[in-house]
């Protein structure tokens, strides 16, 4: 076979940074057909590709490409979605270039194939054809199944079971689907229409979605049981956030990340006076921490009017935990990042309003736990850092709002639910549970692949028992 010609990595339009820093539309404009074909020739077939082991749902991704390459669109995107049932999502917001691209052959000596514009180009392509096709659904079995959180790992499973003949029904604690899909990043990473077709097509294969149900409060895991259910999935997400518990937290103008970007995205602040919805602005913007939440808080604050928004973190660039393209695209919009930098308390004005912080400058040391280097602080080097909002990005925990009404529920010492890795199978005989709530918070790709497996795992316990 000859061998093909070298062609690059396609790049990916984008809004201008200028532009997009006071827009909330999506920042990359996505591939159009010409450039598809062209950035899927790239692709080697290779006898064992490496991009499917680095993928958690296990997409057979030589074999949607090659589709992709042949002009076979349609087959493309139904191969995808053997296996994914969030294509447009996760070809938006997984970490692609830690995953499945970074087992690509290509990269080994040249830019790998771009595998997640690739898998949202389908996406978009398909939704933008008119109705979405639905799969054939396996016949009807008779067993129902609950769903607790409608994130992406219980959208998985929902998607999964309903394939294989069950009656699928998601609870969800607040008035729209999509967990933090819909609550946790913005509409310039994912818009929201996406995100709701998706959800529409699930809907069309038969999930039933309950809103404003807060399982372990208005009803436990066993009523769940006692009204039916034969097996219950839970992936309520870690959405407990973090503080830093220092002095001065409690100043009006400080948030979590979890409250600033759920009143911006859920309850979309960013649309005032469309949307009336309460939210302090700032003109000089603090935000702690460097994950793709502080990332998306940052950029947030910008396009809410901010003069100047700044990442402040306590370790220097190589150990930032962010996507390197959403750093470059928070610097490229001018977002300023703070490093070596911790914050000592805040400080507040006569009205209780926060109006710094008091820092010290950080090195690095030996590693910790995490692999990274620990920051230790630098002697004699605090200074006052100005600001008029800060958000505090520096993680979630487990909320323990449904583990405390289901003591069969077996804990780790951090709250998380104990499972079995390969299955999800609890210490509560028929609950299973995936996602942030076991693992603690990680990507949307991981958290469905737990979904994945879970929902064989279910779907065995319902045909052949426990």
């Amino acid at each position: 076979m000859a061998a093909k010609e070298k062609v690059g990595r396609q790049p990916m339009p984008e809004q201008k940074p200028e532009v997009r820093a006071k827009n909330f539309k999506e920042v990359p404009l996505g591939y159009s057909p010409e450039t598809a074909v062209t950035e899927a020739s790239r692709c080697l077939n290779c006898k064992k590709p490496g991009c499917v082991e680095g993928c958690p749902v296990g997409i057979d991704i030589p074999g949607f490409i090659t589709r992709i390459e042949g002009g076979d669109f349609a087959g493309a995107i139904a191969k995808i979605k053997e296996t994914n049932a969030l294509p447009a999502v996760c070809g938006r917001v997984c970490p692609q270039e830690a995953q499945c691209e970074a087992r690509c052959i290509l990269g080994k000596k040249d830019e790998p194939v771009a595998i997640g514009r690739l898998e949202r180009f389908l996406a978009d392509w398909e939704r933008d054809q008119g109705d979405v096709p639905l799969p054939q659904k396996a016949p009807a079995t008779g067993k129902k199944v609950a769903v607790v959180g409608s994130g992406p790992s219980g959208l998985t499973v929902a998607g999964d079971l309903i394939l294989k003949g069950h009656d699928v029904t998601v609870f969800e604690a607040f008035h729209k689907p999509g967990g933090v899909l819909l609550y946790g990043i913005p509409e310039f990473r994912l818009p929201k229409e996406i995100l709701f077709a998706e959800i529409n097509y699930m809907e069309r294969l038969g999930v039933k979605f309950e809103m404003n149900s807060v399982v372990g409060k208005v009803v436990t895991l066993q009523e769940l049981r006692e009204e039916g259910f034969d097996a219950i999935y839970v992936a309520v997400g870690a959405g407990l956030p973090y503080f830093l518990g220092v002095p001065g937290e409690n100043l009006i103008g400080i948030y979590s990340a979890n409250e600033y970007l759920t009143r911006s995205n859920l309850m979309k602040a960013y649309l005032f006076p469309e949307y009336d919805t309460p939210i302090a602005l700032g003109n000089n913007v603090a935000v702690i921490g460097a994950g793709n939440v502080a990332m998306d808080a940052a950029r947030t604050a910008l396009r809410m009017g901010a003069d100047k928004v700044r990442i402040v973190y306590r370790r220097s660039r190589e150990e930032m935990p962010a996507r390197a393209e959403e750093i470059h695209h928070a610097e490229e919009e001018g977002i300023e990042l703070f490093l070596l930098t911790n914050p000592q308390g805040f400080l507040g004005d006569d009205r209780g309003k926060v109006r710094g912080m008091e820092c010290i400058q950080m090195e690095l040391g030996e590693p910790d736990d995490s692999g990274r280097r620990r920051p230790v602080a630098k002697e004699g080097t605090e200074f006052e850092l100005p600001c008029d909002l800060a958000v505090i990005a520096v993680g979630a925990g487990a909320n323990p709002l449904l583990t405390s009404t289901t003591p069969e529920l077996s804990l780790n010492k951090r709250g998380y639910i104990v499972a079995d890795s390969a299955s999800g199978k609890t210490t509560m005989p028929g609950v299973w549970a995936g996602g942030d709530i076991v693992t603690g918070m990680a990507t949307v790709i991981q958290a469905m692949g737990a979904g994945r497996a879970a929902a064989n795992s279910i779907h065995q316990y319902l045909t052949w028992g426990w």
